[in-house]
């Protein structure tokens, strides 16, 4: 079996592993790159392999940087089956259709700049049709049910943790009469996260990818974070500020609906207007709903016993999908929380919110998500005075806090015992989906556990095992 890494290499997106096996190819994951504007569309159009010579495709979960590219991957010939979790496959239809809406919506803006200065227009990355093609194949199993990828290729997806159907992928493969198990990560879920199950630790794997996001650092408990969100609530209502989240419409925006309905139902913070304003966060939240099977037992007690039998609805909450509704929220003054979209501040409605707070020394953009480099989001979280969004400059007066409890991705510890199930069997840990400064503290910590055969692969680095 060959390994070609390809997308999260030593990076924290654009997820994609290409594995040569039996003389078949296959991909895991198909995400997209986010970061820097200039460097994105090229980087999304670039591929190691011819996309029509690949086989097939498995996808870990359904956030963007894992399965955003697979619309511009079918553009380029790709004609195999895509194979996911089914709440996987349901967000995909949401997630991929909405990502093709923006990439028509930025190259039109983009067109309209170039068309002033007499330059050739640029095609969207992929469209919303393209979108619609990349899920008309998908393929729906479940946890702990093997199914066969490719002629010698089983695979058996487990429980991650991470987000709704998020998965391990677990590939049991024959080849040239050698029997031995590749384990992929996908992103790692942390224990004890409000509404998912709990990550599914690897056992009896000779191969290991996996992610190293938090390598170099622990996280706070989750109920820390609830704490520490509750003061920041709490005392922003209290000056009469509004409170404003960016949040990914898939996984944050829901632990946060069901943390502040915690709050509120127990007289933590003031039952003040909460509004989740985002189409795609709506129609995800609903997927959620139509997927209890996935909730925890915490999750599923608490829909027992609330009058509204949910987690994600409660009275003093409002989805929005209409766009005239979204704008009144910013005519108003009273105090409110708005948890919008797009969680990294690039794109969406969370910018209009923004544009029109950031001068209100009274509120606060509360980051709770990993923002990546040259994005908005991180830009605000490192303090910046002044911010442009869309064309105009403006002085940054409103607060900026961050919660780190609510992340998604396990921290050191977590990684660590991830790894350390498999001391003694493994010959080779690839770790991607990191940093540099995540790799070395992961493993630093491994390395001190004796373990050995720690890779951390570059763009393009291939290895044959």
């Amino acid at each position: 079996m060959k390994i070609n890494f390809w997308g999260a290499a030593q990076q924290v997106t654009g997820s994609s592993h290409y594995l040569e096996i039996n003389g078949k190819k296959l991909l895991l994951d198909c995400g997209l790159f986010q970061g820097r504007r200039s460097d994105t569309y090229q980087f999304n159009r670039e591929f190691c392999f011819p996309p029509g010579q690949v086989d097939a495709v498995v996808l870990s979960h359904a956030h963007i940087d894992h399965i955003g590219n697979l619309p511009n991957f079918v553009k380029h010939g790709f004609e195999g089956e895509v194979h996911a979790h089914a709440a996987t496959v349901h967000l995909a239809e949401l997630m991929l259709a909405d990502s093709g809406h923006i990439q028509e919506s930025d190259a039109l803006f983009v067109n309209k700049k170039r068309a002033k200065k007499g330059l050739e227009p640029v095609e969207p990355l992929y469209t919303i049709a393209d979108a619609q093609r990349a899920t008309g194949n998908m393929h729906k199993h479940f946890y702990n049910t093997p199914f066969e990828v490719l002629p010698g290729v089983q695979v058996t997806f487990v429980e991650a943790g991470h987000i709704l159907g998020s998965t391990a992928v677990v590939l049991d493969i024959e080849e040239r009469g050698r029997k031995f198990r590749l384990w992929f990560s996908g992103d790692i879920g942390r224990p004890n996260l409000p509404i998912l199950e709990d990550p599914v630790y690897p056992q009896q794997a000779d191969y290991l990818i996996m992610e190293c996001t938090y390598g170099d650092r622990p996280h706070d408990p989750p109920e820390k974070g609830h704490e520490e969100l509750q003061a920041v609530v709490k005392q922003t209502l209290g000056r009469g500020g509004k409170v404003i989240i960016p949040a990914f419409a898939v996984g944050r925006t829901q632990e946060l609906v069901y943390s502040i309905h915690r709050m509120m139902d127990a007289g933590g913070i003031p039952k003040v207007p909460v509004f989740v304003d985002s189409p795609l966060a709506v129609n995800v939240t609903d997927v959620f709903r139509a997927h209890p099977e996935c909730f925890d037992e915490e999750a599923r007690a608490m829909i027992e016993s609330d009058k509204h039998r949910q987690a994600l609805g409660f009275d003093m909450l409002t989805y929005i999908r209409d766009v005239e509704a979204s704008k009144a929220l910013n005519e108003r003054e009273d105090p409110m929380i708005i948890i919008s979209a797009s969680g990294m501040m690039e794109t969406g409605r969370i910018l209009h919110h923004l544009r029109h707070n950031i001068q209100d020394n009274r509120s606060t953009l509360l980051i709770v998500s990993w923002m990546a480099p040259h994005t908005l989001g991180r830009r605000m979280l490192e303090g910046v005075e002044q911010v442009k969004i869309y064309g105009e400059v403006y002085k940054r007066k409103i607060n900026v806090a961050s919660v780190n409890g609510f992340s998604a991705h396990a921290g050191q510890r977590e990684l660590t015992k991830y790894a350390l199930g498999l001391k003694g069997q493994l010959k080779e840990i690839f770790l991607v989906h990191g940093e540099q400064a995540g790799a070395d503290g992961l493993r630093e910590k491994l390395a001190a556990e004796g373990m050995d055969g720690i890779h951390f692969p570059a763009r393009g680095w291939s290895i044959e095992v």
